[in-house]
């Protein structure tokens, strides 16, 4: 039970205290809290709005909280009054909810057993357990706006320049005052000139001048290696969701195997009727 339900406010509670003392009772779902001509309003009711709200209402002291939905609840019941029974979208809607929230409870209901230390690790196991790793490089490069520029500097490296003062001096790029450095990078985070002339490259050497998009680069392949597999940690959450949403595709599938499903055409119509508020309308 919610921290701060355990002893309701003297407020909400003036007919229980009234009772005598043998027969007070701890609150249950089924405790009273307001009654709105004659209508009751419960404990259960309170605690389960509480449960739909939003995130951001957490951090409301309990006591606040509390007479705020239970306000919004006499309101709400208020109004309700008002009404002798749901018009027909409305009532369609309710079932439709009803039909949702059912639905809901059988999922979470199958993924308490679904979702487990050990079927996330053999999860894990399966997708990485035989991670062979892909390429990646570490490369520097200048980049400067012409051919020429580009020539002129190959020849200065060659000539034994060194590439990381090269580039903070020529380098028109974000990483020149880095000495040209791009850090680690696998396949696909380039641009395609620029890729195909790194994976080209031994590790020392340097490239002729290629042109890209953004201009000529100069480019220097420092090292090679292997990726790892992530950690489990790291992935957790999405082998989680994986195996949620296994686990209940699988269900869904063994229950349209025995189910009697019957989808009957709709007659002289098409899938346009679907926009057609007024059919649901009084």
């Amino acid at each position: 039970m919610p921290k701060g339900l355990t002893f309701l406010p003297s407020l909400a509670l003036v007919a229980v205290m009234a009772l005598p003392l043998a027969a007070e009772t701890k609150p249950d779902a089924d405790t009273v809290v307001a009654k709105v001509n004659g209508d009751t309003i419960t404990l259960g009711h309170v605690i389960a709005a509480v449960a739909a709200l939003p995130p951001n209402y957490a951090d409301i002291e309990d006591d606040v909280l509390y007479e705020f939905i239970i306000e919004q609840l006499i309101q709400q019941q208020l109004l309700a009054q008002q009404q002798e029974s749901l018009s027909k979208l409305n009532q369609l809607g309710l079932e439709n909810e009803g039909r949702s929230m059912q639905a809901v409870q059988t999922v979470n209901t199958l993924l308490d057993g679904a979702l487990t230390d050990e079927a996330i690790q053999a999860a894990y196991d399966a997708e990485f357990g035989d991670f062979q790793g892909e390429d990646e490089y570490n490369a520097s490069h200048i980049l400067v706006e012409t051919e020429d520029a580009a020539k002129d500097i190959k020849s200065q490296l060659d000539d034994g320049a060194d590439f990381a003062e090269m580039a903070k001096e020529k380098s028109t790029g974000p990483s020149g005052p880095n000495g040209g450095s791009l850090g680690w990078f696998g396949k696909g985070r380039m641009v395609p000139e620029f890729e195909t002339a790194v994976v080209g490259l031994d590790k020392g050497q340097i490239s002729d001048p290629v042109q890209t998009q953004f201009g000529w680069h100069v480019i220097i392949l420092n090292d090679t290696r292997k990726s790892e597999a992530p950690t489990l940690d790291s992935v957790r959450d999405q082998l989680a969701q994986t195996i949620q949403q296994e686990a209940i595709q699988a269900k869904i599938d063994e229950l349209t195997q025995t189910a009697q499903i019957e989808r009957p055409a709709l007659d002289g119509t098409g899938p346009e009727v679907i926009r057609q508020i007024d059919l649901i309308q009084e």
